[in-house]
């Protein structure tokens, strides 16, 4: 990789970051300002946002769409991704954001990579790194600041707003970690995503479907809708595919961190959060640590393919 396809891909990356930062805003402003029932939101969206991924899909997987489902294997997979893993995502975040506001639900999520090294902890029985257990330490300490503003007899955010926002992060833990089965297995991303999408969007429209109580379809919820399926779904992801083509995995994940810091700005300016600076500092130590955590690992990753390397050589 030359030095302009690594800053081509940091670009990109940092773009797709940037449309889920908004997105994470005006689905703030749905869930709050237009008094959107939930189950309806999320009916509309997955629905609407898995139709379009499967049609981009469609065209640039050469006619195997359907391959997923040639192993059942597979096809739990992404059963398990479209259920554990997106449906639940999209159901936390959405009422953390309108139990509490945006940032903070973004925080929460972005504590996914934590809960990722927990899981393999606990069912892996893999040893966490040194930098894993500073991460944890620094991460803890940035969401007591930012949602108590230092104040332990306080919450700066509702009681329910943080148990969905925790679960939103363990839940995007899933959305990573669940379809790694399929695209080790040659499977299309986008694909994936796209079959997941519809997958939740048909079981959402199960419990709710979009036509029934169907709120009243003014401009502002249509294209505050529309800007949550593209800015928030599939112009990033397909943004993010195309930067890993010029850039490290380690460095584009670390760019992830534009997201909660342009969600924050955005709910300042045009929601009127008003924030302490401790909250900011217990936000800036999340991503600090998160930070911590996938360069820490990039590194110990680094020196053990270096290890094997050199004892093949020996032999």
């Amino acid at each position: 990789m030359t030095k302009s396809h690594v800053t081509r891909g940091i670009l990109l990356a940092l773009l797709a970051s940037m449309m889920w930062g908004i997105s994470g805003t005006v689905l703030q402003y749905i869930s709050q300002n237009q008094h959107i029932p939930a189950a309806w939101f999320l009916s509309a969206r997955t629905l609407g946002a898995g139709i379009l991924l499967m049609i981009i899909g469609t065209f640039t997987s050469h006619g195997h769409i359907f391959k997923v489902f040639k192993s059942w294997r597979l096809a739990a997979s992404l059963l398990a991704y479209a259920v554990f893993g997106l449906s639940a995502n999209l159901l936390t975040f959405y009422m953390s954001v309108q139990t509490g506001n945006a940032a903070s639900a973004t925080i929460l999520q972005y504590l996914s990579p934590l809960f990722i090294v927990v899981g393999s902890l606990v069912f892996k029985r893999e040893a966490p790194y040194r930098s894993d257990l500073i991460a944890f330490a620094v991460s803890m300490l940035g969401v007591f600041l930012a949602i108590t503003k230092g104040n332990v007899s306080q919450l700066a955010i509702p009681l329910d707003a943080l148990v969905w926002g925790i679960g939103s992060g363990i839940t995007a833990a899933f959305y990573v970690t669940l379809p790694r089965p399929i695209v080790k297995a040659g499977g299309s991303p986008i694909l994936i995503l796209g079959w997941g999408t519809l997958i939740s969007g048909l079981l959402f429209n199960l419990h709710q479907p979009v036509w029934v109580h169907t709120p009243p379809l003014t401009t502002n919820l249509v294209l505050s809708m529309l800007t949550v399926i593209i800015l928030g779904t599939i112009l990033p992801f397909c943004l993010l595919l195309i930067s890993s083509k010029y850039a490290p995995s380690d460095v584009i994940s670390i760019v992830d961190a534009a997201q909660p810091v342009v969600t924050f700005i955005l709910s300042v300016v045009f929601l009127g959060l008003q924030i302490s600076w401790v909250e900011v500092l217990g936000s800036a130590l999340v991503v600090f640590a998160i930070y911590l955590l996938q360069s820490g690992r990039a590194r110990s990753m680094q020196s053990s393919s270096l290890e094997n390397h050199d004892d093949i050589e020996l032999d």
